[in-house]
């Protein structure tokens, strides 16, 4: 068996003074699902800032407008469509592959939540969030596989998880847990079964987030965002964009965030 290949030149591993190797992101191809909004919108900001190029999927792509205006089609691809469409997450490789030559990475970031008692939901809202966050997932997951292993040097999936899908959330949330731990038990076994092929997943689960989808849902329960240091969308981004940075001979995992408001102490 041959050893893993690190990827194409564009995101080859570079040593800072001192420092450990990390990859550069200039060139490299990302697929980021939700970018419109909270995490997807932070970390297709942050990517872009990072050099890369970036295939932003979004329900309303309208959304999108500004960051196009700023960056333009050389940096940046805007697709529509709903994510739980198996053909849509072929497109969105597709476009990164049509418009630079390839994918190095996929981002799962769009999702759902309706919290509450598990007889409070509806039928659509259950189908809803495990279409959003596990099914679309997956499709997003054999999407990019088909490309990576069509490239033959390796490539990331990222998937924004929850602590929620860990049992460390909070009650009330049967159905939305249940999705994330199905779609994180997902990633980490799909990590161990493409390892060999230099291609990596990792899992990046945040507590709660401060964005209008959290808010919205009742994620914080009594305490407002404002009353406590909970974690930001940039936050969350940050990871996702270390993970990306890191050799893929490293696996970060399940890589759990906590703001001081959740972590206790």
């Amino acid at each position: 068996m041959t050893a893993p290949q690190e990827p194409h030149d564009a995101a080859a591993p570079t040593t800072g003074a001192g420092g450990p190797q990390v990859r550069d992101l200039r060139d490299g191809v990302v697929v980021v699902t939700g970018a419109g909004s909270g995490i997807g919108r932070a970390t297709t900001e942050q990517l872009l800032a990072a050099g890369a190029r970036v295939v932003a999927a979004e329900l309303h792509p309208g959304r999108l407008d500004d960051l196009f205006g700023r960056w333009g089609r050389e940096r940046l691809v805007v697709v529509g469509g709903d994510v739980g469409d198996p053909g849509n997450a072929e497109r969105l490789v597709a476009a990164g592959a049509e418009a630079w030559g390839r994918v190095d990475s996929v981002v799962a970031n769009a999702g759902v939540g309706y919290f509450g008692g598990l007889l409070d939901q509806d039928e659509d809202q259950v189908l809803a969030m495990v279409a959003t966050n596990f099914t679309a997932t997956v499709w997003l997951a054999r999407a990019a596989l088909r490309r990576f292993r069509a490239q033959g040097d390796g490539g990331d999936v990222v998937v924004v998880g929850s602590v929620a899908g860990l049992g460390s959330g909070g009650g009330e949330e049967a159905v939305y847990a249940g999705t994330k731990a199905a779609q994180m038990q997902l990633a980490t076994s799909l990590d161990r079964e493409t390892r060999h092929e230099g291609i990596r997943a990792t899992v990046v689960a945040p507590a709660a987030v401060n964005t209008s989808f959290a808010a919205a849902t009742g994620r914080f329960g009594d305490a407002a965002p404002e009353d406590g240091d909970f974690l930001r969308p940039d936050d969350v981004a940050a990871a996702v964009v270390t993970v990306l940075r890191q050799p893929r001979r490293m696996r970060t995992g399940v890589w759990t965030l906590w703001s001081l408001a959740e972590a206790g102490g």
